[in-house]
């Protein structure tokens, strides 16, 4: 195992997502690197990094969730890691906004999320490392290497020590998600359903139907986002309607738009597992939250030591910070 040269390891974090990288640096074992935000009146804003940097490998933690100020937070703080003379510079996205804009799917509309990766990488940064893209593709927009987290390797665990996994079933909320319900029933040896749904436009259920038997089973819906939280909680009560035993979600981004929180509190889900990715709007009895932060800390502790990712998926994680195989 190769050992890691904290004297030249940075951690920075944006202001998104300052408490996740905090503990990311404090399991990692080094203290979060020391920067600023000076705030204009206008609401122009410059980061700045109080500290040496020349020659070190710089993390700068950020996801680029709403308002477009922490993608642009995010890209500021490559450029003065660069202009700073960082010696590699590694943007760590949890959660990697405008990806479900991934391809042209109608005439005159951009594909934002390659926009993005141009974005980062004319800024300056060497590698990324980010956690659930919704769409895999993503990862062939960058030329430069992509560390693809998976919000798996938190969920698994609790599904394991929560049930029976006999009597475990998953679920897609739409087509587009087979491939992550196919892939948890695989691993779990288990089946998994599909729930069809026609929108009329974003954000707005058509129809939906369910494809799969789920009765006497307890179900679990998979996706990557949950946004409005309509799809979710509609196939949690079409769920329940075709005699599911409970039924609840593992989704990795919280962005839990409007009164989506409310939408879970009142619907047929007996609880909401999702990650930190995204910091909560505010906590609910039904919304569980596991944290990446070790997840992170591991991934950067590899990077730096020029360690594989490839089974992260198979790692678990005790809060002193002492990594085992599960």
């Amino acid at each position: 195992m190769g050992e890691k040269n904290s004297d030249k390891v940075f951690i920075f974090a944006g202001r998104a997502t300052e408490d996740l990288a905090r503990r990311v640096a404090e399991i990692y074992g080094i203290p979060l690197g020391n920067s600023t935000i000076f705030q204009y009146a206008d609401g122009e804003f410059q980061p700045s990094y109080e500290e040496t940097i020349r020659g070190g490998i710089v993390f700068i933690i950020q996801s680029t969730i709403p308002p477009a100020d922490n993608l642009l937070e995010l890209l500021m703080m490559i450029d003065a890691a660069r202009r700073a003379s960082a010696e590699k510079i590694i943007a760590v996205i949890p959660y990697y906004g405008f990806a479900r804009q991934d391809r042209k799917d109608k005439p005159h509309v951009p594909i934002a999320s390659k926009l993005i990766a141009d974005m980062i990488q004319v800024a300056g940064v060497d590698r990324v490392i980010c956690m659930d893209l919704h769409a895999d593709q993503i990862q062939g927009f960058f030329n430069i290497p992509v560390d693809h987290l998976y919000g798996s390797s938190l969920f698994m665990p609790y599904i394991r020590e929560k049930f029976d996994i006999d009597e475990v079933m998953f679920a897609s909320p739409d087509m587009g998600g087979s491939k992550r319900a196919g892939m948890y029933a695989k691993t779990l040896n288990n089946s998994f359903v599909i729930c069809y749904k026609h929108r009329n436009k974003p954000n707005e259920i058509g129809e939906m139907r369910l494809i799969g038997d789920v009765k006497d089973k307890h179900v679990i819906l998979l996706d990557d986002i949950i946004d409005t939280g309509s799809t979710i909680c509609k196939a949690a009560g079409i769920i329940m309607e075709n005699g599911a035993k409970s039924v609840r979600a593992m989704i990795t981004h919280p962005v839990l738009s409007g009164n989506a929180i409310e939408k879970v509190e009142n619907s047929a889900l007996e609880e909401l597992v999702t990650t930190d990715t995204i910091p909560l709007k505010r906590e609910s009895s039904k919304i569980h939250v596991l944290s990446c932060d070790w997840l992170l800390a591991e991934a950067i502790r590899r990077v730096v030591c020029y360690e594989s990712l490839d089974n992260l998926y198979e790692t678990t994680i005790h809060r002193k910070g002492i990594i085992h195989r599960m």
